[in-house]
């Protein structure tokens, strides 16, 4: 099944030098894979000269040029309103004509969502996109993975929010991740029901009423990475603060081991003799290996990488978008979430 994705490759802190890397690492990975690179023609085109080595990519990969550039710092608003030729937004509005597939983009992630909403729209019966991306757990067995939703895409979020956040993070776990009756927490503060706050409080009631979704409580932060949920939700706020913070303590690992190896002669043989399992262990938290958050929700596949994703970290965000385009994910899920909605309604009522 061939796969047409379109790139922002305008986006993020890095830009074309990261972004057409990854592009051509993936089209060498993937024959089935086809690319629409959309930003300044003049930038795109030096990359591709110092990175591509032979022709054998150019029946897969296009470059459409557009004038102007989101900045990471600008207004969402102004950037919907004022940008109609943004990298951004052509890359978008591809998706939006069946150009493309799905998007990919390391931009504003304020303007990412306010554009894909805009041009996309969301599924019915869903008021919100919530952007949702995978983290390691300490699950032994298999390489298992935990789905936290919403990780910035709302700051304030409403009960309803939250109910559907689950409901979506359940469907996209079990279609996706392929995890049969996905456990759903809610993030809080403590395990007991008197923890929360109230739309936390409130939530928690509409989800144990919903006997179609696997709820299986609170969680604490610690608790993320156990692997006792297969989907935990919050609101946008704490979602970004918890992945923020996730990806620094990873880093500090990393740096920390590193620091105390080197510290004389005999740490330095200890850690060459551990370097296999230091490299599988670094591999295994890197921030990078888990980038490329979707925008579940929308009428369309967009994929949001980290605004300092470099040319792997990048290529990670176009397989998670390739892997949703293949399963038709929005398709997919719009009738159980529509069904999942209807019913949990109906129940209440």
């Amino acid at each position: 099944m061939s796969i047409t994705i379109a790139l922002d490759a305008m986006g993020g802190d890095h830009g074309p030098s990261e972004v057409v890397p990854a592009a051509l690492y993936m089209l060498k990975r993937h024959p089935a894979l086809s690319l629409i690179l959309v930003g300044d023609k003049a930038i795109i085109e030096q990359e591709l000269k110092e990175h591509m080595q032979d022709n054998d990519y150019a029946s897969r990969l296009s470059l459409h040029p557009s004038s102007e550039v989101i900045a990471m710092d600008e207004s969402p608003l102004q950037a919907l309103r004022n940008k109609k030729d943004s990298s951004m937004r052509v890359a978008i509005d591809f998706v939006k004509e069946g150009r493309a597939k799905a998007c990919v983009s390391a931009g504003n992630t304020g303007a990412l969502m306010a554009i894909a909403r805009f041009v996309l729209k969301t599924l019915e019966g869903i008021d919100r996109p919530a952007l949702t991306g995978l983290l390691p757990t300490t699950s032994l067995g298999i390489d298992t993975k935990v789905r936290l939703l919403d990780l910035g895409a709302n700051v304030d979020s409403t009960v309803d929010h939250l109910f559907q956040f689950a409901v979506m993070g359940a469907v996209l776990s079990e279609a996706v991740d392929g995890v049969t009756q996905p456990r759903i927490a809610v993030l809080s503060n403590g395990k007991e029901e008197i923890k929360g706050n109230e739309v936390v409080k409130e939530v928690s009631k509409r989800l144990i009423a919903a006997k179609e979704l696997n709820y299986i409580g609170y969680i604490e932060a610690d608790e993320i990475f156990s692997g006792r949920a297969d989907v935990v939700i919050c609101d946008g706020f704490v979602g970004n603060v918890a992945l923020k913070a996730c990806e620094g303590i990873a880093r500090l690992i990393a740096h920390s081991m590193k620091q105390e190896f080197q510290r004389n002669w005999l740490t330095r043989m200890v850690g060459f003799s551990a370097l296999p399992v230091l490299k599988s262990l670094v591999k295994r938290i890197d921030p990078a290996r888990y980038n490329g958050a979707s925008f579940i929700g929308l009428q369309g596949v967009v994929i949001k990488s980290h605004g300092s994703a470099k040319a792997m970290a990048f290529a990670n965000a176009i397989n998670e978008a390739m892997i949703e385009s293949r399963k038709d994910v929005p398709q997919h899920i719009s009738k159980k979430v529509a069904q999942l909605l209807q019913t949990t309604s109906s129940s209440e009522g």
